[in-house]
């Protein structure tokens, strides 16, 4: 007696544009400018070795292990790595204040007096982080 309802609702296609629309809603902002910062390192890796001269350490406070990212501007043409690792200066921010410092709408002196910012190792190589997101910018 009771059919079972058919639904004329087309399922949702993952390739959909909702679809796309819900995984970059889902998918933190660090992972877009880790991406950036990885593809600027393999594309232009000697000309950023030339602006750090260090290994920095990015950490996502809210990120977990996927909000880490040490990158190698010390020699060479650079490299970047997934995880943490020694480092010659370490920055650890929330995912949206990252985000934002990587858009050039925060301040990185600005997050760090605020408390937004926190760091460990050499405070000088900090500044040239600027430098370097927006050398990473497409």
């Amino acid at each position: 007696w009771l059919k079972p309802s058919v639904s004329k609702q087309r399922p949702l296609l993952s390739n959909s544009p909702l679809a796309s629309l819900r995984a970059a809603i889902a998918m933190p902002k660090f992972e877009t400018v880790f991406g950036m910062i990885e593809t600027a390192v393999k594309t232009k890796g000697a000309e950023m070795v030339k602006m750090g001269g260090a290994v920095f350490q990015l950490i996502i406070s809210d990120g977990g292990e996927q909000g880490k990212l040490s990158i190698d501007l010390k020699s060479g043409s650079g490299s970047t790595k997934r995880g943490e690792g020694p480092a010659d200066v370490t920055i650890t921010m929330k995912d949206e204040d990252f985000a934002a410092m990587a858009d050039g709408k925060l301040d990185g002196m600005t997050a760090f007096m605020g408390g937004k910012l926190k760091l460990a190792g050499n405070m000088m190589l900090a500044q040239k982080l600027a430098t370097i997101l927006e050398s990473a910018r497409p």
